[in-house]
């Protein structure tokens, strides 16, 4: 308002519509708005009509995402999860254009739908995360393997050693205790007690057929029933126990190699089964699907019943059941 386009006067209080009153203790002020104040108030109003072509209105109505109101609530915006509000922005926008709602309650409807649409995207991420996490973990687990079971050492109805054959962790153990033998042999030019001792160690004293064959050559080398030579009888017995064990490593890299070909092809059927997740988790899955079909479906029937009755078609009631458990 220009101060110097506006007059003021003192006069009895009376209803215009071009007068704007102020109450001064008995008297009432008038400002009487001139003529080009009001041409100016109408030329500004007439600038903020809002949107009139088909594109503008169609812009209009994504104001609400574009402020965030609706995709704060439905898109997730954790420290690790992050969903997209330009994606959830794309979903609501093609929806709209589609459905194409008039008035309130036809633009809620469709808000239904697109939130249900999204929310039934989780929940097909929430599937894979799970058989990656099932898989992935099966792998862990297998990686991260327990030590070998204490049975194997005390159970006299098995030789430990032969049951470690049956699989590459055991043989991983086989394979260092002997290199570790032969060590020692190398550096003191025989079996010595102390390295038998240190042997039956590793496997909790308990005798197998590789502590047998091993205590064998000792008491060969000892008894010297051919006679040698101490220097000659040291020197062939640290050659025989040191082929021994070559022979063996050699033995068990073939055995390696074929339990590492059964555990992939076991491993590879265990991550096949894998795929699908525990039983409790995708009847956790399935249910929280179902129910947004549910809702889904049913914000669309409605839409559809709205939108016939508004093009003037007869619409008839929907068919509702009543179920009740005898």
């Amino acid at each position: 308002m220009i101060p110097q386009d506006v007059t003021p006067t003192a006069e009895p209080i009376k209803n215009g519509r071009d007068a704007h009153s102020t109450r001064t203790s008995k008297k009432v002020v008038n400002y009487t708005v001139s003529e080009k104040v009001f041409s100016a108030n109408r030329r500004n109003t007439l600038r903020s009509t809002g949107p009139r072509t088909a594109k503008g209105k169609a812009v209009s109505r994504m104001n609400a995402v574009k402020h965030g109101i609706l995709s704060t609530e439905v898109v997730v915006r954790g420290l690790r999860i992050q969903e997209h509000e330009n994606e959830f922005r794309a979903l609501r926008e093609q929806c709209w254009q589609c459905l194409a709602p008039v008035g309130s309650v036809e633009e809620m409807l469709v808000d239904r739908i697109v939130t249900a649409q999204w929310r039934l995207r989780r929940v097909l991420m929430a599937e894979t995360g799970e058989i990656v996490l099932s898989v992935d973990g099966g792998l862990r687990r297998r990686a991260d393997r327990a030590p070998l079971p204490l049975w194997m050492f005390l159970d006299k109805m098995h030789d430990a050693a032969v049951q470690m054959e049956k699989s590459t962790q055991g043989l991983d153990y086989l394979k260092a205790v002997l290199r570790s033998v032969r060590t020692d042999v190398e550096r003191e030019g025989e079996l010595t007690e102390a390295t038998y001792e240190q042997l039956l160690k590793r496997f909790i004293n308990a005798p197998n057929h590789l502590t047998r064959e091993l205590l064998g050559y000792r008491e060969r080398y000892l008894a010297n029933k051919d006679g040698l030579s101490p220097e000659v009888s040291k020197e062939n017995h640290q050659r025989a126990v040191v082929q021994y064990i070559e022979r063996r490593l050699a033995g068990y890299e073939v055995l390696n190699d074929q339990n590492e070909e059964r555990e992939d092809k076991e491993e590879t059927a265990q991550q096949l089964a894998n795929v699908l997740p525990a039983a409790a988790v995708l009847d956790k899955i399935l249910r929280y699907e179902s129910a947004l079909e549910r809702q889904l479906y049913r914000a669309m029937n409605q839409l559809e019943r709205l939108q016939r009755r508004r093009e003037g078609e007869e619409v008839p009631p929907p068919v509702t059941m009543q179920l009740s458990r005898g």
